[in-house]
């Protein structure tokens, strides 16, 4: 019953393994971006869960505070707001290197733009 209270956890390893594998095992440019954008939200997902403090409230110390309360750390959450940012710029441009490559060879099929290379050689 422990595996069950941890499904959060569950959650990144298969959306890690996905990303992973859409990677990997495609040969489509876009594919693999797509990819990439779900391996990156599996690792904000993980983050944030390991940032959750149960019973846990923002670290805002109001006077006369006795120093029992639990807090929780917004490190975590801000760093991985930080990561949104730089994964959707670099998205961005990933998806114009694309466009570029399709205008230059035609596709974006990986194994036709090396047949074309090694044949322009």
């Amino acid at each position: 019953m422990e595996a069950l209270g941890i499904w959060n956890y569950w959650g990144v390893v298969l959306l890690m393994m996905i990303g992973l594998y859409t990677v990997i095992a495609r040969d489509h440019l876009v594919k693999k971006l797509i990819g990439l954008g779900i391996f990156q939200v599996a690792v904000i997902l993980f983050y944030v869960s390991m940032g959750k403090v149960t019973g846990g409230t923002a670290p805002i110390i109001p006077e006369g505070a006795d120093g029992s309360e639990v807090y929780s750390n917004p490190l975590p959450h801000v760093l991985m707001l930080t990561a949104i940012v730089v994964g959707v710029a670099t998205l961005a441009v990933g998806l114009a290197l694309v466009i570029r490559i399709r205008e230059a060879y035609g596709t974006v099929e990986e194994d036709e733009l090396q047949r074309q290379n090694r044949a322009g050689s």
